[in-house]
């Protein structure tokens, strides 16, 4: 164990630490400064990238680097996301572990964080481990759990956008909370938001505003679950993307009011790519014979996985048809948006010793247990 004091120099992004005796770095000893100590094997091995990152980094023995290492390691950290993680942030390398990542390893597991859910967070977002615990991480989670109301929703949140634990809440986010209760949004709708989008929340301000006007002119009610929804879907693209999926459903033979229409009913069906929405259109309307304007209706189909949902549903309906089990005047677009217990019950089940051949296969298909 290495005792002695440090004095940093910070040169842009990065620091080198300065110590009263001769240093190492990973241009003179690589393979020294950066072992990847293996349970199975004497050999080291980082990637360039994580030993040319660690050039920034200066230390006398590799001792700290290795505790380091190790307890990634033994927390179920891979070489790769160890390396990954050393390459964005060097000066991890000299931190004491037991003292300080070991307590916000603890502090996401109390949480409800699964072990797989921490590796993922960490080697996205390995800047969470240089912020405090006690002055960042815990109080913005404490804040987000204020709005959300459980930590499981929280969990949630994190899990999708782990960056909202470091964001500064009081002017990148309670500007836009506010925002969305000044304008009549529930707290469920911004609890929605929130745990779904987290990313949108932390907006610049003026952007955030902006996408809500513009949410507002195309007329959704904003006591309506779909107003967050369609803030979401705008923020995820710019306008030429926007107007490139407009074309998409143009070429359809839809007109723009009733693309408006669809997108106010369910503003996911603008989250599909464009080449998603050219196959499931061609599949409703060349495949299965039914009229483009169904999305004005229907526009969740939109969103629906073509091999998991459309086609296989499909092919189960048509079969029982072709057997007379089904009528052949069946609503097909009726049984897409059930759920597949739903489904099972009313479609599939209810033919069961008819059917019972083809049950066997369908479940296969499906992956649906006995």
């Amino acid at each position: 164990m290495l005792n002695f004091l440090y004095k940093p120099i910070h040169h842009g992004s990065y620091c080198t630490l300065r110590a009263p005796q001769k240093l190492y770095s990973a241009k003179t000893l690589p393979l020294l400064t950066l072992r990847y100590i293996s349970s199975t094997s004497n050999q080291h091995s980082f990637t360039e990238g994580a030993i040319s990152a660690s050039k920034h980094v200066n230390f006398e023995t590799p001792d700290k680097a290795d505790l380091v290492i190790s307890f990634f390691k033994n927390h179920g950290f891979s070489q790769t996301q160890i390396s990954s993680i050393i390459r964005r942030y060097p000066p991890l390398l000299l931190s004491n572990p037991q003292k300080t990542l070991l307590a916000k390893l603890e502090f996401f597991q109390f949480k409800g964080f699964t072990s797989s859910d921490i590796v993922m967070i960490l080697t996205r977002n390995p800047h969470l481990l240089k912020r405090s615990l006690k002055n960042q991480i815990i109080p913005s989670f404490d804040f987000f759990k204020n709005l959300l109301g459980t930590d499981e929703n929280t969990v949630i949140s994190v899990r999708r956008f782990s960056a909202i634990l470091v964001e500064k809440v009081d002017t990148r986010v309670v500007p836009n909370v506010n925002l969305l209760r000044e304008n009549g949004i529930h707290e469920s709708g911004i609890c929605t938001l929130i745990k779904n989008w987290p990313r949108v929340i932390t907006t610049d301000q003026v952007r955030f505003k902006e996408i809500v006007e513009e949410v507002k002119e195309m007329g959704i009610n904003p006591l309506r679950a779909s107003f967050v929804q369609a803030v979401s879907a705008i923020r995820g693209m710019n306008k030429s993307t926007w107007e490139r999926k407009v074309n998409a459903y143009k070429r359809w033979g839809l007109y723009g009011d009733e693309i408006l229409v669809a997108f106010a009913k369910n503003p996911c069906c603008f989250r599909a790519s464009e080449d998603k929405i050219m196959r499931v259109m061609d599949f409703l309307v060349n495949k299965m014979g039914l009229e483009a304007s169904l999305i004005v209706e229907r526009p969740s189909l939109i969103s629906m996985s073509l091999e998991k949902r459309l086609i296989p549903w499909a092919s189960v309906i048509q079969f029982l048809q072709s057997k007379g089990l089904v009528k052949k005047n069946f609503y097909l677009p009726t049984a897409f948006e059930y759920v597949e217990e739903l489904f099972l019950q009313r479609i599939v089940f209810l033919n069961k010793e008819e059917a019972s051949e083809f049950l066997q296969l369908y479940k296969e298909k499906m992956d649906f247990p006995e």
